[in-house]
């Protein structure tokens, strides 16, 4: 007893002496990119031709990274496809390839950029990260040589992947990591199984994933439960869907709900929904950007804690369904119709006074809202949903959402369908679910496509409710729940798509062109 008692102690009193002499917070960077596109994209072009337009892209990374270096920022992370664009088909897009190592091999490209064949993109990144000493997270393809014997290896002789790569302060690469859920994707590959990347550094541990893995409990809830990653590198091409998926919207919520750092650094294209960027602590979002009116990049810069679950701001664990199981439904203020957002039926009630209790369910989630307007506009109609089932048309990802949320016009038949501004203000609101998931992301998005730091608060009993005054006019207040054991299990996305032919594959992508 006496022994293990010393043990602990001296465990106890190293942690402390580490954490004593290490960083508690660090300047972040994230750069939403306006990606120059290749004109090109059904025909190869040479590697030379290739180079051009990557280093084109880069030299304007190179300025952002420059940039960030200057204001203190010691990681920065640039998005998804930001060096070479899409569109690209398996074919087209091979020129733009190279060869990335595992980071086992200790490797500079800086200063030896030939040792694994020809890679200059993986030079000038890695120069970029050691000139301004600072690590540069970056998006770019990998390309690995397979055996013709195996059923999934391509004509071509190769395995295409999406790929992030991190560069540390000397230039070196120390995380490499495979996109594994592919969206629309058919130029890459499905890698074997989801991959667990995280580094370690003086300023935190950190994990990396890219776009989509964000919806799925491999990697992104592993990372996070299992590894304990202090902070989420997020590479996207996030193109915003509402009222639920805008990227600054949902990106926060799954900071929150996670209780992570999330650093998020989104492309920039205004006619393909692509913006919105940002630096999200598990308490509140530090910085985001949204901007459907230019057609610029933008730098963001923000400080973080290093370690966030010893911050006294990190919030507590949730049970989200503890309130809204114990308490009766509220007494039917108005009927329950049906409405559609997106492919997905809801059940809606409608907010018909200005203040009031309601309740409304859908199979085993019922949803409960308690609110107050501050003044009811009587153009403006609120509605509160439920939904839980399998989402769209994949009908493969199970949600569960209870969302009060503005129609789109004075007919209950527009509730659901894409809204962008509201005068609506609520003095308070909480909203619960009897939600039979953990993992549950809680959203609020206000006029104009915007955020609301400080705003919103959790309860340890699963209320999502506003607080330090009133709200800015609402578009919606959602908990946005994922049921990962409930998800479809599909064979084809797990492996190499050993059951894709490749005349599958073509035909995909002759659709996708079309697309």
């Amino acid at each position: 007893m006496i022994t293990s008692s010393i043990r602990t102690s001296a465990a106890v009193f190293a942690l402390i002496t580490l954490h004593a002499g290490a960083l508690d917070t660090f300047i972040a960077a994230v750069y939403e990119h306006a990606v120059i596109l290749p004109r090109q994209t059904e025909i190869p072009v040479s590697q030379d031709h290739a180079l051009r337009l990557m280093n084109e892209n880069i030299d304007i990374l190179g300025r952002a990274i420059a940039q960030a270096a200057k204001q203190g920022a010691q990681i920065i992370v640039t998005p998804e496809d930001a060096v070479y664009g899409w569109k690209l088909t398996r074919k087209t897009i091979f020129p733009y390839l190279e060869d990335i190592p595992d980071p086992q091999v200790n490797w500079i490209p800086c200063q030896d950029p030939h040792r694994f064949g020809h890679t200059p993109v993986q030079a000038r990144l890695s120069c970029l990260a050691r000139n301004n000493s600072i690590y540069v997270v970056a998006n770019i393809g990998d390309k690995k040589p397979c055996d013709s014997r195996d059923a999934a290896c391509h004509p071509n002789g190769y395995y295409q992947y999406n790929t992030n790569v991190v560069y540390d302060a000397e230039g070196k690469l120390v995380a490499r990591y495979h996109k594994y859920h592919l969206y629309w994707e058919f130029q890459f590959d499905v890698p074997q199984k989801p991959e667990m990347v995280t580094f370690n550094t003086t300023f935190g541990k950190f994990g990396i994933f890219t776009c989509f893995d964000i919806l799925f409990h491999d990697p992104a809830v592993t990372l996070v439960e299992d590894f304990q990653v202090d902070t989420v590198l997020f590479p996207t091409s996030w193109m915003n869907v509402l009222p639920f998926l805008t990227a600054i919207e949902f990106h926060s919520a799954w900071a929150m709900g996670m209780r992570v750092n999330l650093l998020a650094a989104n492309t920039h294209h205004v006619s393909l929904k692509m913006t919105g960027s940002g630096i999200y602590a598990p308490h509140s979002p530090k910085v985001s950007h949204y901007d459907m009116k230019t057609d610029s990049g933008k730098l963001l810069l923000s400080e973080v804690d290093v370690h966030p679950r010893l911050s006294p701001a990190y919030p507590t664990t949730v049970n989200w369904s503890a309130y809204a199981t114990t308490i009766k439904p509220f007494p039917v203020q108005s009927k329950t119709f049906g409405g559609f957002i997106s492919r997905d039926e809801f059940n809606f009630t409608e907010l018909v006074e200005n203040r009031g209790n309601l309740t409304v369910c859908q199979k085993e989630l019922c949803c409960h809202l308690s609110y107050t307007m501050l003044e009811k506009e009587e153009n403006e109609v609120y509605v509160l949903g439920a939904f839980t089932g399998f989402h769209g048309s994949r009908r493969k990802e199970y949600w569960q959402v209870c969302t009060m949320l503005k129609c789109k016009a004075t007919s209950l038949k527009t509730c659901g369908q894409p809204v962008e501004t509201a005068s609506t203000r609520f003095e308070t609101f909480s909203l619960s679910g009897t939600f039979g998931t953990e993992y549950v992301f809680p959203e609020m998005l206000l006029s104009e496509i915007q955020l609301s730091p400080g705003k919103l608060e959790v309860l340890k009993d699963g209320r999502l409710v506003n607080k330090n005054g009133s709200s800015g006019p609402l578009l919606t207040v959602s908990l946005f729940g994922r049921w990962y054991a409930k998800d479809s299990l599909h064979s084809s996305c797990t492996g190499r798509r050993a059951s894709l032919t490749y005349l599958l594959i073509s035909t995909l992508l002759m659709i996708y062109k079309v697309l």
